[in-house]
């Protein structure tokens, strides 16, 4: 898939020439089409109020996905041990952690580790091996006499560990709450985050970018069905399991966070009851705006099943504190640098009002029935007029340490620690902790054709009849894990057209049809002019790429460039006697549909989700068409249209046969890997990543649930979407799936010696072909 750079004038060229096209009569059976304007702008105006209304009506719907039984602990424990599980599964935190047998002391020559001490504690510099290669590190406060219990005390992104106990500057003293509890006599852990800088964010042999450190790392592991958040989660939940094993029985965990740290502590204690207690400081709150939010807190499926107070739910009847504080103020991604690409995505982090975060909390009371057994200790620690407090606030720390069993009041802070170290720079621990990240995706990337591989393992292509039966469970799961499911169209079609070609051999009609309240199909439908009475013919379903119209795909121009791109081939394949139907999917808008991506996924649903019922429904009224024959249509879309031709022809079975041009190839390495200059992870496509996609459903296994019927991809040697050798091992995969079920005759490729466009020779002779025309 290739990024066009002249959107604006892509789209001022079509929709003029739409608007200023001879109109005539609507098509016969059909209403006549009134509307004006952008409609491709109209669309995705009527997808967005869609979602709204949909994230809306979550907070609702989520309760169906919960059956808490409250008659005791052992008994809630264990009803909600599957939500558990999928949450583990959203957040990407499914990685085995390593049994820390120690905490390992980080020392040079030249850099103790110790590297402060007061008369109450010692300040140590230590890692802990976390998963994989992957090592948490960050700093140890251990107190000179014995512990009275153990913290994990987790700053924002933004602060270093030395921030957070006072040895660097950063943070105001009454807000330093892991030196706070050392001081109280507690061992603290401070764990380093992934921060917002950008500067490893990229591969510098590649490109560099303005993406966060945690854009850059979410990015890649999100297709592997991981997640900066459940990678810093697993990074915290290793520390907990060492930390429960230490000390004496009877020594309460805490955790506690402020910003990111916040999110983190909250994650961290709904995923293991072993922790006594949390605070959570300037995070918690409705995550109904969440698409707003930065992309690295975009978690697939959020919405549909948790809110922040179904997951604070999951730590009940345990204590959660929740502090009302000024969050991090986050405008949006890093300004650009020269030297850099900007290709990072938009996003906001703002304090929420003191309404917003009292209503979740009390959400979190209206779970639990007044009188069960269990019920939810969660504390709101506010300021007095419902302005937000500076974090770590004495309020909040005393009923955390409350908590925590221990009956002493809150200390008086103490001196600073001075860090003994010489100009120690904070920067490469963060730059080694990013790479760890980014190895440990592209070991996964390295690994998961081997995941897919026994993934699809139950299913054999000993006959297609076999192939059928035993791929259907493997729809349903694409269609619900990796693009997402949507109901049915709720409205009829209501078919709406006006006639704004007459050409020689053909006729073209501009089509809008509805799908829900706001949400419409628009297309252009090209009739030939010499069917006979009662004929059925074939149609071409003709897709369009990124930022383009169904004018694209219709347009003979020379002088512009969808003519160039495209050939013209919706109205040469109608010349050839083709029904051809030029939908619109709308990828287009630049950021405007990419937001809609990200008001998708937190419902568990995807661009392709929205255009997968948008085909059904065209498919539908095409059928339904007297000239239309409803078991002859194929499907044939360029770049993104391609995409789209291995996904939604995989969903909806009616279409007859498929080509993808322009499109397929190793998806996976293309949407993780970090080493090409042609993969996603540094480039401007931010919605382009599907969760877990690496170890379910590469190109080839899309094709999968194409076969048996007939798939060919169109592919030019000048192509820059990825090199001939990987679209060539992909579908070498196809071609042998076609082999054993026995009709490789159903399958091919075309190589062209041309760049990122339609070539339409190879790929015209199996329309043909495989629709039967003519006959």
């Amino acid at each position: 898939m290739k990024c066009s750079k002249t959107l604006t004038l892509c789209l001022l060229f079509s929709l003029t020439a739409a608007a200023n096209a001879q109109t005539g009569p609507p098509l016969a059976g059909t209403k006549p089409l009134r509307l004006r304007g952008d409609l491709s702008q109209r669309m995705r105006e009527g997808i967005d109020k869609y979602l709204t209304r949909e994230t809306a009506a979550t907070v609702r719907s989520r309760q169906k996905f919960w059956n808490p039984d409250f008659s005791s602990r052992e008994a809630y424990e264990k009803s909600i041990a599957a939500n558990r599980r999928r949450f583990a599964y959203d957040i990407g935190a499914s990685d085995e952690l390593h049994t820390v047998a120690a905490l390992e002391l980080i020392e040079t020559l030249d850099q103790p580790a110790l590297i402060a001490r007061t008369d109450q504690y010692a300040v140590f510099a230590v890692r802990w091996p976390a998963f994989g290669n992957v090592y948490g590190e960050g700093l140890l406060l251990e107190p000179l006499a014995q512990p009275i219990g153990v913290v994990v005390a987790i700053p924002d992104a933004d602060q270093t560990p030395e921030m957070l106990i006072g040895s660097a500057p950063g943070i105001a003293p009454r807000s330093q709450f892991a030196r706070r509890l050392a001081e109280q006599g507690f061992r603290v852990v401070v764990p380093l985050l992934i921060d917002r800088s950008d500067e490893w964010a990229g591969n510098p042999a590649v490109m560099m970018t303005n993406q966060t450190h945690r854009e850059w790392i979410y990015r890649s592991a999100y297709p592997m069905g991981r997640h900066i958040i459940g990678y810093e989660v697993n990074k915290i939940l290793a520390l907990v399991d060492w930390l429960s094993r230490q000390g004496k029985p009877g020594d309460t965990i805490g955790v506690a966070g402020y910003g990111e740290g916040g999110l983190l502590a909250l994650y961290t204690a709904a995923l293991d009851p072993r922790i006594d207690a949390t605070l959570v400081s300037g995070y918690f709150d409705s995550r109904q705006d969440v698409w707003q939010e930065p992309i690295y807190r975009n978690v697939f499926g959020l919405l549909q099943e948790f809110g922040d107070a179904e997951i604070a739910g999951m730590i009940a009847p345990r204590t959660l504190i929740v502090e009302h504080s000024i969050a991090p103020e986050v405008d949006g991604p890093p300004k650009l640098r020269p030297g850099r690409l900007e290709s990072a995505a938009p996003g906001r982090l703002t304090t929420p009002t003191f309404a917003s975060v009292d209503a979740e909390v009390a959400r979190v009371r209206t779970r639990f029935p007044a009188q069960a057994e269990i019920r939810p200790n969660i504390t709101l620690i506010a300021g007095k007029t419902g302005d937000p407090i500076p974090f770590g606030s004495d309020d909040a720390l005393s009923a955390f340490v409350k908590a925590l069993e221990i009956d002493q009041p809150l200390q008086p802070a103490g001196s600073l620690p001075v860090d003994t170290r010489s100009d120690f720079d904070p920067g490469p621990r963060q730059q080694r902790q990013v790479q760890q990240l980014i190895d440990h995706t592209m070991h996964l990337l390295a690994d998961s054709h081997h995941v897919r591989e026994k993934f699809w393992e139950p299913v054999k292509p000993t006959s297609i009849e076999d192939w059928q039966q035993g791929t259907a469970r493997y729809r349903e799961a694409m269609l619900e894990e990796l693009i997402g499911r949507l109901p049915p169209a709720t409205l009829p079609p209501n078919a709406r057209t006006r006639q704004i070609y007459d050409q020689p051999k053909w006729t073209g009609y501009e089509v809008v049809l509805d799908v829900y309240p706001d949400v419409i199909c628009w297309g252009y439908l090209l009739v030939p002019k010499n069917i006979q009475e009662g004929e059925k013919r074939p149609v071409v379903v003709c897709q369009h790429g990124l930022e383009g119209t169904p004018e694209s795909v219709v347009t003979d121009d020379p002088d512009k460039r969808d003519s160039q791109i495209y050939g013209s081939y919706a109205a040469k394949l109608a010349d050839e006697g083709f029904v051809t139907y030029a939908p619109h999917n709308f990828y287009a808008g630049g950021n405007e549909f990419r937001q809609l991506q990200r008001k998708a996924n937190p419902l568990k649903n995807t661009l392709f989700g929205i255009t997968t019922v948008q085909h059904q429904q065209m498919l539908d009224w095409l059928s339904s068409l007297p000239f239309v024959d409803s078991q002859r249509i194929g499907f044939y879309g360029l770049s993104y249209g391609g995409n789209t031709a291995t996904r939604v022809p995989a969903i909806l079975e009616q279409y007859a046969c498929v080509i993808d041009s322009g499109d397929f190839n190793e998806w996976v390495t293309k949407t993780v890997s970090v080493h090409y200059n042609y993969c996603f992870p540094p480039l401007g496509a931010y919605e382009v990543g599907e969760f877990n996609l690496g170890h379910t459903f590469n190109h080839s296994d899309m094709v999968g649930l194409i076969a048996p019927r007939p798939f060919m991809v169109e592919r030019g040697h000048k192509d820059g979407v990825a090199p001939d050798e990987w679209v060539a091992a992909e579908y070498a995969r196809v071609r042998r799936l076609y082999v054993e079920l026995g009709i490789p005759e159903r399958t091919e490729i075309e190589f062209f010696n041309g760049p990122h466009k339609i070539n339409g020779v190879g790929t015209f002779e199996f329309l043909r072909k495989h629709l039967n025309w003519p006959h």
